[in-house]
């Protein structure tokens, strides 16, 4: 359990044995100081629990875990293990390029509820989308994948700096006229997981 889900659970108790409190000695609440604490039972704590609630289940949001446990992204969380050098979630997460835990969200952080208000409401509609059973055979982006994700990171590393494949291409990426899926192009591939090797880590 994190920090916001203890804090949600040590508000709840304190609601719990306010409730508790004003339940058994109703008397308390005929004066002043008992308006208040019965308000802060029943007014404040509960918005502060929920607050603190909704803050630790986005953060959870944020984990691969809750990303793959949908059964329409099964297929994405499988290409992670791709054997295949060339494609790029998996070499990334195989390589720890990116954190194992988060994967999902540091390459895709403007997605669903993270983003801006546009985001926000797609999120809303893939809830609704998997909760009635309309997922589409192939889920694809709303628009092109964003080289913004991909130079939050390798912009100014070495390796960037200095392939010999990205010369005179520098303003093109970073202006997104050119996209680096046009040469990094082997990406989840989840329509064909089956046809791929995989690959697991050795034991120690």
């Amino acid at each position: 359990m994190g920090l916001l889900g203890f804090t949600v659970a040590i508000l709840a108790l304190l609601t719990a044995l306010g409730i508790f409190l004003v339940a058994h000695q109703p008397a308390l609440t005929t004066t002043p100081r008992g308006k208040a604490f019965a308000f802060v039972v029943f007014f404040v704590l509960p918005l502060s629990i929920t607050g603190f609630a909704a803050a630790a289940h986005l953060e959870k949001a944020k984990s691969t875990e809750f990303c793959l446990s949908c059964h329409e992204m099964e297929p994405y969380g499988q290409s992670l293990a791709f054997a295949d050098t060339d494609a790029v979630p998996a070499s990334h997460y195989q390589n720890r390029l990116v954190p194992r835990e988060s994967a999902c969200f540091t390459c895709h952080t403007t997605y669903t509820l993270f983003g801006d208000l546009k985001a926000k409401m797609n999120g809303m509609k893939h809830v609704w989308i998997h909760y009635t059973g309309q997922t589409p055979a192939k889920i694809s982006l709303y628009e092109p994948y964003n080289n913004r994700e991909c130079l939050s990171c390798h912009g100014a590393s070495r390796s960037f700096l200095e392939s010999a494949g990205h010369e005179g291409l520098f303003s093109d990426l970073r202006a997104n006229a050119t996209s680096c899926l046009e040469c990094h192009n082997l990406v989840h591939d989840a329509q064909n997981v089956a046809g791929h090797q995989t690959w697991s880590a050795p034991a120690p």
